[in-house]
């Protein structure tokens, strides 16, 4: 999941017009905001102000602003936990709880909970067994001997019998049809290496009707359909990954890049870990991560925050803290030398570039965004206008400052699908022209400006809905652990000089810093072999 880019919410004071039409458009925007987010007028409250923080004493952290333009609330819950608290062997178990959160609780989702509890048990028992019999058998082969056999086929019978049996107790889609026929719109989850994120929007008189689902789910959840899911996220990997050139490009990328560090693991988890989660991992995964404590919830619409405080602590507030989970412990080492891999699928060529760098709090952080959006920020940035219209040697060119993540040093990325017949070597080259032009040549003023002024209209856009501001304010709670860097921030990418772009590109844009994925045509090759130099190919 990508957490912060040039759409990120910078709120930024000052801007470099120096022309009138700029001065215009920057007096335009000054409007804008005041119109939508309150933020310019003192006799209006600002973001600071109207953001209302609470926090639970089991450490949940509540943030709320009141809109009351129409009766609605977008709610966000994140947890500060993701793929990187994975441990060897478990990965994708954040992802795959993710999935059965769905699943519902002791009261939703099924018809009788006393009576499939006991199925449950002996299913996540016998299932467990099963999984480690077939591997058995399957990493001995021939040599299997026929009682081992047999007796995974009577572990397969009773798997499947207990399968049957809970089957009858399943109430499928209850929470997202409760939610549907009280008016909720939106329901949704994501996971990242980062965070595990909840949202919804719904008539703010159903606020009652989500604490209560909510804190059920935050407190109760049942692990019901365990197997049938992870078959879902196995396929999921599947279709994402194995055989999709562009996710396994990636999934390659990330790797090279990170050798020690968890972003080096796919969020999705590596094949052979998700067939061996097992309830009990998944459980004991919940229960050390996903407490109050790790959560922020934002409510952002039609609320009263002394109602919203006074629900929330009657529901969520009776939820236990969980204990401090593990510490990260695991750095990423300093790369010494450039890193190039090549993934070969029946597919059109493509070249990631990436470099290591920062992460959020670092002051050249900011920098970073600066240089994605000059780089890729809509059709007049250098990438587009370079490769793509000029030089025609690309179909599309884009950079990410934040991959895979932000809670720790991530990596600087450029994209590039080549345009047939130019190669992705050309593209590289024509990449690297750009990236040099960065360290050689100050951005000019007027440049710099126009990226300023996008990167606060894209502000604009991403906090005038409910939701928008909803999700900015829990991610960065979660992630900077503090909701208030939305503003510092502002100051830090309006405060970027060209000289600054001029001093992170040459610190951080190095051969020795870079890591480059090729994907590579497969069925091209074999033309190419089968046709050596100097023959032509009929």
């Amino acid at each position: 999941m990508k957490y912060r880019s040039r759409l990120r919410l910078r709120l930024r004071r000052h801007f470099m017009c120096r022309r009138d039409r700029l001065l215009v458009f920057c007096l335009s925007l000054m409007l804008v905001l005041h119109l939508n987010l309150g933020l310019l007028d003192a006799a209006t409250p600002s973001l600071a102000d109207r953001v209302v923080e609470h926090h639970l004493a089991n450490g949940l952290t509540v943030l709320m602003v009141e809109r009351h333009q129409t009766p609605v609330v977008s709610i966000n819950i994140t947890f500060a936990v993701g793929g990187i608290n994975e441990q060897v062997g478990q990965t994708g178990l954040a992802h795959l709880y993710e999935h059965m959160a769905f699943k519902g609780t002791r009261v939703v989702g099924t018809t009788n909970y006393e009576k499939e509890k006991p199925i449950l048990d002996e299913l996540a028992i016998v299932g467990t067994e099963l999984d480690q019999r077939e591997r058995e058998v399957v990493a001995k082969g021939t040599s299997a001997a026929a009682e081992e056999r047999a007796a995974v086929e009577s572990l397969q019978k009773r798997f499947l019998d207990l399968q049957a049996q809970a089957a009858q107790y399943v109430v499928g889609n209850e929470m997202a049809l409760l939610y549907q026929r009280h008016g909720g719109v939106g329901l949704n989850a994501s996971t990242g290496k980062d965070l595990t994120r909840y949202m919804i929007s719904l008539p703010s008189n159903r606020l009652p009707l989500w604490a209560a689902i909510e804190s059920d789910r935050m407190a109760n959840p049942v692990l019901r359909e365990f197997y049938k899911e992870r078959g879902v996220v196995m396929e999921e990997r599947r279709l994402r990954n194995d055989d999709s050139p562009n996710g396994l490009l990636f999934e390659t990328f990330t790797s090279a890049a990170f050798r020690a560090h968890g972003y080096g693991i796919p969020t999705i988890g590596w094949g052979s870990d998700i067939l061996s989660l097992t309830p009990a991992a998944t459980e004991a995964f919940f229960k050390t991560h996903y407490g109050p404590n790790r959560a922020t919830i934002a409510l952002v619409g039609d609320i009263n925050p002394k109602e919203v405080i006074a629900l929330i602590e009657q529901t969520f507030g009776k939820i236990p803290a969980a204990p401090p989970p593990p510490s990260l412990v695991t750095i990423e080492p300093e790369q010494r030398g450039e890193r190039r891999v090549e993934v070969e699928f029946d597919a059109e060529p493509a070249i990631v570039i990436g470099y290591h760098k920062p992460t959020v709090g670092h002051p050249d952080d900011d920098v970073f965004d600066v240089i994605d959006a000059v780089l890729s920020d809509g059709l007049t940035s250098r990438l587009h206008q370079t490769l793509v219209r000029e030089k025609r040697l690309a179909a599309s060119a884009g950079s990410d400052a934040n991959h895979p993540g932000t809670r720790a040093p991530n990596l600087f990325i450029v994209t590039a699908t080549p345009l047939a017949p130019h190669t992705t070597a050309e593209v590289e080259a024509a990449v690297y022209e750009e990236i040099e032009r960065l360290k050689r040549e100050p951005v000019a003023s007027q440049e710099l400006a126009k990226v300023l002024n996008n990167l606060d209209a894209d502000l604009v856009r991403g906090l005038r809905s409910n939701s928008g501001l909803a999700s900015q304010l829990a991610m960065y709670q979660a992630v900077a652990g503090d909701w208030r860097y939305i503003l510092t921030s502002r100051d830090k990418v309006a405060a970027v000089t060209a000289g600054d772009i001029q001093r992170v590109a040459n610190q951080y844009f190095t051969k020795s810093n870079r890591t480059v994925a090729v994907l590579v045509k497969k069925s091209s090759e074999k033309a190419i072999a089968a046709f050596p130099a100097g023959e032509v190919k009929p």
